[in-house]
């Protein structure tokens, strides 16, 4: 066999190996900004939880009488919210 049938095959290959090659790019370069944005939600909620549980931290610590007013003031307060 001649090395110069081996030319044009060796260079529908390299056509292939770089199309595979900027495919997987996309696929990962696609992946990594799902990724940025599933931490960030991630991080939205995590706020969010802490500071839930600042406001339970500070109810637990109320010893006075005005815990169940305080409740039921949070519990207007995230009605409205939702609204």
């Amino acid at each position: 066999m001649n090395l110069a049938q081996l030319i044009p095959i060796a260079g529908i290959l390299a056509g292939v190996a770089i199309m595979w090659i900027c495919l997987r790019y996309r696929q990962l370069t696609l992946e990594h900004r799902r990724s940025e944005m599933e931490f960030a939600v991630q991080g939205d909620e995590k706020s969010r939880l802490e500071q839930r549980l600042a406001v339970l931290e500070r109810i637990v610590t109320d010893r006075g009488i005005e815990t169940a007013d305080q409740i039921e003031a949070l519990r207007d307060r995230e009605a409205e919210q939702v609204r």
